[in-house]
């Protein structure tokens, strides 16, 4: 498979993830199966990670942790919906903020961009609250550059975003369900996740 290809399956199924054993992924569509393990270890390894960093570097692709907490490939149309949730600072994202990702947090707001890492990025990541990306810097660590959404919007000129947050959910949910019901998958959004802790509880 090409990276047209593979291009197209996004644009079909408006979400991928990076890798899974049921949900579409990219890795099972590279590969021609699923693989379990590290596919890393795969023969078609280099192919995989050279198409895959194709498609995260494509203008159409937004790449974040979204789907099951998993590396997501996001079709452009579902942008301003990510937005629309990131931006809302519902109890969900805010709820139990450990003090480090509240000062990140507070710091990405003074800052256009900056580097991080650690549990402090994660846990803003799961959270939807800002814009993280994995970078290789200059001394070869790897960190993530976290911006907020409004930075990152304006850096991709997203243009006013009109929705609600409800309104966003209302179109990643029933993508998320859909693909579910086609693969026997059970992919889940972080209000998803966190309202079924919740329950179990």
């Amino acid at each position: 498979m090409d990276f047209n290809e593979l291009l197209g399956w996004l644009r079909e199924f408006d979400l991928l993830l990076d890798t899974d054993a049921k949900f579409p992924n990219v890795t099972a569509l590279l590969a021609g199966e699923t693989v379990r393990g590290s596919w890393w270890t795969h023969p078609k390894a280099r192919e995989m990670y050279r198409v895959a960093s194709d498609l995260r570097d494509h203008p159409d692709v937004l790449t974040i942790k979204l789907v099951s907490r998993k590396i997501t490939f996001i079709h452009r149309p579902l942008w301003m919906a990510v937005y629309a949730i990131g931006t809302a600072r519902e109890p969900w994202q805010t709820r139990g903020l450990s003090k480090d990702a509240t000062a990140l947090l507070r710091q990405a707001e003074q800052e256009k961009k900056l580097l991080s890492w650690g549990n402090a990025v994660r846990e803003l990541e799961a959270r939807l609250l800002v814009h993280a990306q994995s970078v290789h810097t200059e001394r070869g660590f790897h960190r993530k550059q976290v911006q907020t959404w409004k930075s990152w919007a304006d850096s991709v000129q997203l243009g006013a975003v009109a929705l609600t947050p409800a309104e966003g959910k209302a179109q990643l949910e029933p993508v998320v369900a859909r693909l579910n019901a086609q693969f026997g998958a059970r992919g889940t959004l972080p209000w998803q996740a966190r309202t079924k802790r919740k329950t179990l509880r």
